[in-house]
């Protein structure tokens, strides 16, 4: 399987909540895992926040940091494609940067299916837990793993 892994799907790996379980199968089981180059800093953004919000518990941010980092090596970075992100975000109505997201994950479908990635062209599944993103991916031909949040 070629996993393309949303923000919120990433985080999963690092924090235990709802859809950790099944976040982690997914990377597991993955042949190839990919995400947007802006998944990182949305990660960091995600982490800090949620760190932020233990007020009166010990930071956890440095070793949530540590994990991002391990599973972070282990992602083909994809991309931004500015342009057709904008079309994505008025077509579904999209966030933007669940657009560039989601431009993200049809580049690097496309780039399978050239040939140009030196992976095998195989379907790709988009995970996220965003309702909105996940029927936009459908729509655009993704299988799609994950729940809503929203």
């Amino acid at each position: 399987m070629i996993l393309y892994l949303d923000t919120s799907a990433l985080v999963k790996l690092i924090i235990r909540e709802d859809g950790t379980a099944d976040a982690v199968a997914w990377f597991e089981r993955a042949d190839l895992i990919a995400s947007s180059v802006i998944t990182y800093a949305e990660a960091c953004s995600a982490l800090g926040q949620n760190d932020r919000r233990r007020a009166g518990t010990p930071s956890r941010l440095s070793e949530w940091l540590i994990a991002l980092d391990e599973h972070w090596r282990e992602v083909m970075r994809v991309p931004v494609a500015e342009w057709p992100a904008g079309k994505l975000a008025l077509a579904h109505g999209l966030r933007g940067m669940d657009a560039v997201q989601l431009a993200a994950a049809i580049t690097l479908r496309e780039r399978l299916q050239a040939g140009t990635t030196g992976a095998p062209a195989a379907d790709v599944a988009f995970a996220a837990f965003d309702r909105r993103l996940l029927e936009a991916a459908g729509h655009e031909g993704f299988a799609t793993l994950g729940g809503p949040l929203d």
